[in-house]
């Protein structure tokens, strides 16, 4: 059996681009990790609250927030994956401890935040898959849901929650907990050797198109594939059809 090494890299949390140390990506929520070697273009968010199962409380979503505010700008992110460092949960959804303890004006402008988070989530320019190694409850399917892709294990179950069309793909659970994170990082490796301009163009067309009716859709596809024309990938894809080669896409 071929066996693929694929280099990893620290976990972090995103402030700026250069890597922190362990001990400070530990301490934080939204650890963010940029993979490397073949896997290169794929960057995972590990969501790493296990005293709270991952629930979305302050801290926790706005160091996500910032995290989807800074990688929609890296063109290098090609596919954004979601994960959990909490075995057997992916995220139970409201802090409601925490939201106790707010006022009613503190709770309309957190729920406000919930909803602003979930849209960055939907809008993030690359591809999006949720690797749901566990539960994911409440607000944490409302994120999963988010996403453009979702795997999940059997806990719904998984097969009733692909049938329901709450998941893409049902997978049975390893010994180690993480087969939707396997599953789902070979989905982001299907997603990589494609032109990444064109798949961000893709989404726009997709997302947009399915809100209108069928001829404002085709004039959104339109205006995408007209962004597409002018790139460097473009005419890369077709010298490489011509010469029956793969194409080698740059994102220019």
């Amino acid at each position: 059996m071929l066996r693929v090494l694929c280099l990893l890299r620290p976990w972090r949390p995103l402030r700026a681009r250069g890597c922190a140390s362990d001990g400070a990506a530990r301490g934080s929520e939204i650890q963010v990790r940029a993979l490397a070697g073949p896997d290169q273009g794929i960057t995972e968010i590990l969501m790493n609250r296990p005293s709270a199962r991952n629930a979305l409380g302050n801290v926790f979503v706005s160091e996500l927030l910032e995290s989807l505010a800074q990688l929609r700008e890296d063109w290098q992110v090609r596919v954004l994956l979601f994960r959990s460092g909490v075995k057997g949960v992916f995220c139970a959804g409201a802090d409601l401890k925490e939201r106790e303890q707010m006022s009613e004006a503190e709770v309309g402008v957190f729920v406000q935040r919930l909803r602003g988070l979930m849209n960055d989530i939907a809008a993030f320019p690359a591809p999006t898959i949720a690797a749901m190694d566990g539960f994911a409850l409440g607000g944490g399917l409302e994120l999963a849901l988010a996403c453009d892709l979702r795997v999940a294990g059997r806990r719904l179950s998984g097969t009733e929650a692909h049938a329901l069309g709450l998941v893409n793909h049902a997978v049975a659970q390893n010994e180690e907990g993480h087969a939707a994170y396997q599953r789902a990082r070979a989905l982001a490796r299907e997603i990589l050797p494609q032109a990444p301009i064109a798949v961000r163009l893709g989404k726009v067309a997709i997302d947009r198109g399915m809100e209108v009716d069928i001829a404002s859709g085709m004039a959104i596809e339109g205006m995408c594939y007209a962004q597409n024309i002018p790139t460097r990938d473009r005419l890369e894809g077709m010298a490489a059809f011509r010469e029956k080669r793969p194409p080698k896409f740059v994102g220019k």
